[in-house]
């Protein structure tokens, strides 16, 4: 099972461009039972290992602004290592569950609700946008910090930043913030690692299925239409934050 969910996750992200933290925590929790902690733990190490393997690919087809990474990582960097303590401090120690799941939930309903938007959305026309690298920088602080206390937040924020503050087209968008995702699951992975925050076990399973899931959904991405795949996967991760936030707020009743 635990193989089979890594290599379904790792396929889509490689196919629709869907952030790892996103899918992967929330179905460990709800599907899987794993204990939050854990949980997200063991999403950021795999969400690094498959990017890993995709994000080689992003920058062989030039698809990689290395300037606007750098950018990015600014202030990605150090959100993402206060957003980990945060995480010792208010879940591992104190065991302060309750707003992790709230911030999965709604960092969850954020990204598959800008997905559904940008699907419906007329298209722009090919109007110009401007950069705003400064912005961007500042942006990415709450981005890294949102990936560090739980895992999601890269794939979907960094996207929206990406798309409203710089001029670079949707291939360039999706192999930046790719890059960008690695860079901060490397990080954020590695001090939850440090703390003992993951199954080993489980990521062991998810990461051998991750990584021939991530070439097949590599190899299948010019070929099977992404744009009904990915509203079809962000209105099934809607439901998944709708259900994280209401038990969330169950707990808070209990």
């Amino acid at each position: 099972m635990e193989l089979l969910l890594g290599f379904l996750i790792a396929a889509l992200i490689a196919m629709t461009g869907v952030g790892a933290g996103t899918i992967t925590a929330p179905l460990l929790i709800l599907f899987l039972h794993v204990p939050v902690p854990e949980a997200v733990g063991t999403a950021l190490v795999y969400s690094a290992a498959v990017k890993l393997v995709v994000v080689p690919i992003q920058i062989w087809r030039r698809q990689v602004v290395w300037r606007t990474l750098g950018v990015m990582l600014l202030a990605g960097v150090p959100g993402v290592v206060l957003g980990a303590i945060f995480f010792k401090r208010a879940v591992r120690v104190q065991g302060h569950t309750l707003w992790l799941y709230f911030a999965l939930g709604a960092i969850i309903l954020l990204s598959s609700g800008w997905h559904i938007y940008r699907h419906f959305r007329p298209a722009d026309g090919g109007r110009k946008r401007a950069s705003h690298p400064w912005w961007l920088a500042l942006t990415m602080f709450p981005v890294g910090a949102e990936v560090g206390f739980s895992s999601s937040g890269a794939g979907a924020l960094g996207t929206v930043a990406l798309l409203g503050l710089t001029a670079l087209d949707v291939p360039r968008v999706v192999g930046t913030d790719l890059s960008f995702g690695l860079c901060l699951s490397l990080i954020g992975g590695g001090m939850h690692l440090s703390q003992g925050g993951v199954d080993p076990v489980l990521l062991t399973n998810l990461i051998v299925g991750g990584v021939a899931g991530a070439l097949v959904g590599t190899g299948l991405a010019t070929r099977i239409p992404a744009r009904p795949m990915r509203l079809a996967l962000s209105l099934w991760l809607f439901a998944l934050g709708v259900q994280l936030c209401w038990q969330a707020f169950a707990k808070t009743g209990s």
